[in-house]
């Protein structure tokens, strides 16, 4: 599932919790749960979401909501999956450049 939120350099908590369809109290709680979820926080302690940090709570929310894990279960899976995390990115990555040249020649 994707999850659609308009292209800025950071979101609120609000805005999250509206392209999710959860509640602010629950991306605090899985902040508190998931060390991989670290937002920006202002002086005034106002969260800030960077485009890596909803990719991150994506997959989260899709281990847990979507594919019924267990929030223990879904730390384990993310800790043997991290490895292979980095490879898919890097290789997105390459596609990504290798898209790029093609569409140059």
């Amino acid at each position: 599932m994707q999850h659609q939120l308009p292209e800025k350099l950071y979101y609120n908590i609000g805005e999250v919790a509206d392209a999710f369809g959860v509640k602010p109290s629950l991306i605090r709680f899985w902040e508190k749960e998931f060390q991989l979820i670290s937002p920006k926080k202002t002086q005034s302690g106002t969260r800030k979401f960077s485009a890596k940090d909803i990719e991150k709570f994506e997959l989260i929310y899709s281990l847990v909501k979507e594919k019924g894990f267990t929030l223990e279960g879904a730390k384990k899976q993310l800790k043997q999956s991290k490895g292979n995390l980095d490879v898919l990115k890097r290789l997105q990555k390459i596609r990504k450049e290798l898209l790029h040249i093609k569409a140059e020649i």
